[in-house]
């Protein structure tokens, strides 16, 4: 919350117990903020992988967060019937992009999803490769199956719009898996609190952002589609220089039984074994995981040992750590 009054000024007509209790809130916060200083600075010191935390990343990651709050108050504006419910929400917005910056999985897609396209980019850079119109998306496009080819253009307009949006810092509501629409719906809930008026208009809003969301078909619900049609072909999908980043990524998640966002993960400098794990449990062949790192990580050696590893093995490695890697 922003300081109304400082200590040893009282603003005219306000309590002092008011004032006491105002700079009591602030000053727990600003305890949190050292509180939580030192283990910050400790772990950007200690990870150097700026692939994760370089200030492109972080800066789009909060506007994607300052977006779905935009989004969530101007529909709530929208069903309160404020005239210019687009405007009321860029006042209104600050306080709701702070709870949602608090909910892990929401904040943790989103970050991935800037790596994910500072990775397209990257990949667009040093292999020029395209970053919406690969080899596997033509191919797709160019399927003998009607419903498949149009699936395969409606990606194309999506990874268009996907690339448009990062840059821009937005991510549209509808883009949200499911359960992280959930999250960003309950979290608008907790932001009005008790306020009926806001209530009102948050429970009306949500009926009406949730049957938006049951109508669209997303950018990752087509990636996930087009995968599963592929279905046993692997090498066109585990292959990076002719999938592209998103089909790819898609495509190592559901052959790895990986969450998306893990597979994103592993294509980060700090975590290259778990990368050539996921290979392995994919059934990519050693040729394969080289030539996968050669594309990501041109100057760093296939970690030892890998070819040494089943799929199975390789899964049950990946199983047996802290983190959530499942799909």
């Amino acid at each position: 919350m922003a300081m109304t009054a400082s200590a040893g000024t009282t603003t005219a007509g306000t309590d002092p117990e008011t004032i006491e209790g105002l700079l009591r809130q602030d000053l727990f916060h600003a305890d949190q903020a050292m509180l939580h200083m030192g283990p910050i600075l400790r772990h950007l010191l200690q990870n150097d992988d700026r692939s994760i935390f370089s200030d492109e990343i972080i800066a789009r990651v909060r506007g994607m967060l300052a977006d779905v709050a935009r989004q969530l108050v101007q529909a709530m504006g929208e069903a309160a019937g404020h005239a210019d419910a687009a405007a009321w929400a860029r006042e209104a917005g600050p306080g709701l992009a702070e709870m949602l910056a608090a909910r892990q999985p929401l904040l943790y897609h989103l970050h991935m999803l800037a790596v994910e396209w500072q990775l397209t980019e990257k990949l667009h850079g040093s292999l020029g490769i395209d970053p919406v119109l690969t080899p596997l998306l033509q191919d797709v496009i160019a399927s003998a199956d009607p419903d498949l080819a149009a699936r395969g253009m409606n990606l194309l307009a999506a990874q268009a719009r996907f690339g448009q949006q990062v840059r821009r810092m937005q991510i549209p509501l509808a883009e949200l898996p499911t359960s992280l629409h959930e999250i960003a719906l309950a979290t608008m809930q907790t932001y009005v609190g008790e306020d009926a008026a806001g209530k009102a208009a948050a429970e009306m809003s949500e009926i009406t952002l949730r049957q938006r969301r049951a109508v669209a078909a997303s950018r990752l619900d087509l990636l996930n589609h087009i995968i599963s049609v592929l279905g046993p072909d692997r090498s066109a999908m585990l292959k990076l220089d002719h999938a592209g980043a998103a089909l790819f990524l898609s495509g190592l998640a559901a052959n790895a039984g990986l969450a998306r966002e893990t597979a994103i993960m592993c294509t980060t400098e700090s975590q290259m074994p778990r990368l050539a794990l996921s290979l392995v449990a994919a059934n990519v062949r050693r040729e394969g995981v080289v030539a996968t790192f050669s594309a990501l990580h041109p100057d760093i050696a296939v970690p030892a040992g890998i070819k040494l590893l089943d799929p199975a093995r390789a899964t049950a490695l990946l199983a047996d750590t802290p983190m959530d890697m499942q799909a």
